[in-house]
């Protein structure tokens, strides 16, 4: 694991230079930072509804060295060239392609810079479609090891028609590692849910993310009889306070 945080050492001043690119025109008010884990396992939950600009966001307030859950088709140029095309026809429409061949030459670079260095720090591939197993195993030694993780909630984007455009229904996954890692190894691991709102705004747009982050949450209180029980138990405890968290941000 130490050869992924001395990756990310080196690149890190690259680094910031894109976050500052992905999240021009942007600020950030975060609230509770200090809830923030700063050593241990930790998972941190939240929504996902901003596509990059959320990893953007989060990488900006860490407080410590975090590893991401990410969808498996980043990890190649031809993956992330073709996400990129979504994206901008999902949210520009016939102007999509237009502005993706206008940006190219940078786009490219970026999309070089997180294809070469997205494995080298560590980040856990999911297939979106298929089965996780060999992602949750990734996430489980992460955690053993005392690693903090991200397990955003959503594709990246808001659902107008959704009974919640901004909080997408949790998976089972963050539950499910916080039941295994207490049961097979008896360490209770902190789940830290936190809300942002303003990353789905476009690239470039003025505006303030606002994140809010609440106090550590963890299995115990939902552990009953049954396993299944206890990891729904939790799950929709960790959606409830996340839409909480956002209904806070979006009230002030």
């Amino acid at each position: 694991m130490e050869e992924f945080e001395r990756a990310f050492r080196r690149v890190e001043p690259r680094l910031q230079q894109w976050l500052s690119f992905l999240l021009f025109g942007k600020k950030i008010e975060l609230r509770g930072g200090q809830n923030l884990i700063k050593e241990g396992p930790n998972i941190i939950i939240g929504n996902h509804c901003g596509s990059y600009k959320d990893i953007a966001v989060l990488l900006r307030i860490k407080p410590r060295m975090i590893y991401f859950t990410a969808n498996q088709r980043l990890f190649t140029r031809e993956g992330m060239e073709g996400l990129a095309l979504k994206h901008l026809r999902r949210h520009l429409k016939d102007f999509g392609p237009m502005l993706n061949s206008m940006i190219r030459p940078i786009k490219v670079r970026l999309i070089d810079f997180v294809s070469a260095n997205i494995t080298r720090v560590g980040t856990i591939p999911v297939a979106l479609e298929a089965s996780k197993r060999e992602a949750m195993n990734l996430c489980e030694d992460y955690l053993r090891q005392g690693r903090a993780i991200i397990t955003l909630q959503g594709r990246g984007r808001v659902h107008p028609d959704a009974p919640h455009p901004y909080v997408n229904r949790f998976k089972r996954g963050p539950a499910i590692l916080s039941y295994v890692l207490y049961k097979e190894d008896g360490v209770v691991v902190p789940v830290t849910p936190l809300a942002m709102f303003g990353t789905h705004w476009p690239w470039v747009t003025p505006g303030t993310i606002k994140v809010n982050v609440g106090a550590p949450m963890n299995i115990l209180p939902h552990l009953s009889a049954e396993a299944d029980a206890s990891i729904d138990s939790f799950r929709d405890a960790l959606e409830t306070r996340v839409k909480a968290l956002f209904l806070e941000l979006i009230s002030a």
